[in-house]
């Protein structure tokens, strides 16, 4: 389970550049002007050894108005449901009252927390040091988020104080992995439901039914699974409380523990913004992916086309994964849902020999040659595997970074071809021909050298 770390404080502190300088990403919207972020934003950090889930928070703020107190609780829950709290402060504006009252509550909720001196770009750092240290938070970082000054010491220092990863339970390693991920009400506990044949989990006609991840053994035709349920069995008489959000937190952590994730979208609502966030996010950890259309069979011909069209233009980028239309409520598509399941955790686990992938390589190189590039062409030597689930390909040679974007999709598209890899991303990985490394290294010549080199021009001359 990736471990959660909240940034939180006061407006315009610089956290949303934080979080974009942490998870290499533009997707929190900076701006001089305070207020400008006013929900939670989940990514996850890779710039470390150890990934982490970052999540970027509304600035608390004393304001009474309706808007200010709804985006102080979204902020308070994050930092409820984190395991570090990373309190950002702002250098130029000095320790404020508003800095001394934050730490104090997040000190009384027990949470671990970290003190993160931010815009300390041109400041004197003991002098900074010295004004906060009034806080009493053991951990100080100075950093400048916006010009990335002192974020990678911030990474190792948040790794550190991480809890410590939790043993793997021994699992039999033919058991598949599955999660269930999708938006509120799109039908996720009733694709569970039917998969096992009994009302195992909650399903009502209400979003944010559910909130924790359930792991539910399943055997269906003589294979094992574990289903991961995005959403737990919430108790009755805490049902009607209003519409709960749907849990991004849950659904990373449940996508980075599985084989394979089922994206469940609903062909009624179409595709939306926070689906196209959650599948980047699964792509980037590498996960099997099926994409299942729920709630089709309530659409008519006109209606499946222009939905088809519109996922045809929103998941154009994941068009290695399989689109399946179901119906969760009647069963129809489980089998071929399942079916999918199984080609993806194949492909994503699948072994390929040097000689397989080299060959596959030479024959797309032979069909299709890249660009010229200063009248030279890149040459690719051979091919190795160096990693499964997702697969990743080693392909060395010469002058291969000079091959575009372009030439590498066709690459990887060709290997997609060539092994029917469905269902898993593919990565490749260039590497040039280590340079001759005697090519800088000045020949010195002994004075026998020398002297035979004269007496060889002499010899010459003489002639």
């Amino acid at each position: 389970m990736l471990p959660v770390v909240a940034l939180v404080g006061r407006p315009n502190v610089g956290k949303s550049t934080l979080y974009n300088s942490l998870t290499k990403s533009r997707d929190a919207i900076v701006s001089n002007m305070p207020g400008v972020t006013r929900d939670r934003l989940f990514g996850v950090c890779r710039r470390g050894d150890r990934p982490f889930m970052v999540v970027d928070t509304a600035g608390l703020t004393e304001n009474e108005d309706v808007l200010a107190k709804g985006m102080s609780a979204q902020s308070w829950q994050a930092i409820s449901e984190s395991d570090l709290v990373c309190l950002v402060v702002d250098a130029r504006d000095g320790l404020n009252p508003d800095d001394t009252e934050i730490a104090l509550r997040i000190r009384a909720m027990g949470k671990q927390m970290l003190l993160i001196v931010n815009k300390m770009d041109g400041l004197e750092e003991s002098n900074a040091r010295a004004e906060f240290s009034r806080l009493g938070i053991a951990t100080t970082l100075l950093i400048s988020a916006a010009h990335n000054q002192g974020i990678a010491d911030l990474v190792e220092h948040l790794e550190g104080a991480l809890p410590p990863a939790p043993e793997e339970p021994e699992v039999d390693p033919s058991v598949i992995k599955i999660a269930i991920l999708g938006r509120p009400n799109v039908g996720k506990s009733t694709l569970v439901n039917r998969l096992l044949g009994e009302e195992r989990v909650l399903a009502m006609d209400l979003p944010g039914t559910t909130r924790d991840a359930v792991r539910i053994p399943l055997e269906r035709d003589g294979k094992h699974y574990v289903l991961i349920d995005t959403a737990g069995i919430r108790r009755k008489a805490r049902v009607g409380e209003g519409v709960e959000k749907f849990s991004v937190i849950k659904a990373l952590q449940a996508a980075e523990e599985a084989h394979v994730v089922v994206l469940i979208l609903d062909a009624q609502q179409g595709f939306a913004d926070q689906d196209a966030h959650l599948l980047g996010e699964i792509v980037s950890l590498g996960r099997g992916l099926v994409l299942a259309i729920n709630k089709w069979d309530g659409l008519s011909v006109r209606e499946r086309t222009q939905v088809t069209q519109r996922l045809d233009w929103g998941l154009g980028f994941v068009n290695f994964a399989k689109r399946l239309p179901i119906s969760a409520l009647h069963g129809s598509g489980l089998g071929e849902l399942m079916k999918a399941v199984n080609k993806a955790h194949h492909a994503a686990t699948r072994e390929f020999s040097a000689s397989d992938l080299t060959k596959a390589i030479n024959e797309a190189f032979e069909k299709h040659q890249p660009p010229l590039v200063r009248g030279r062409v890149a040459k690719m030597r051979y091919a190795h595997q160096g990693g499964r689930n997702p697969p990743r390909v080693i392909i060395h040679g010469n002058r291969l970074a000079s091959l575009p974007d372009a030439y590498k999709r066709y690459l990887e598209n060709s290997l997609r071809d060539r092994f029917k890899l469905v269902g898993t991303p593919l990565v490749l990985e260039f590497r040039d021909a280590a340079a001759n490394p005697f090519a800088a290294k000045v020949n010195v010549l002994t004075d026998r050298q020398v002297a035979k080199k004269r007496r060889l021009i002499r010899h010459v001359k003489g002639r």
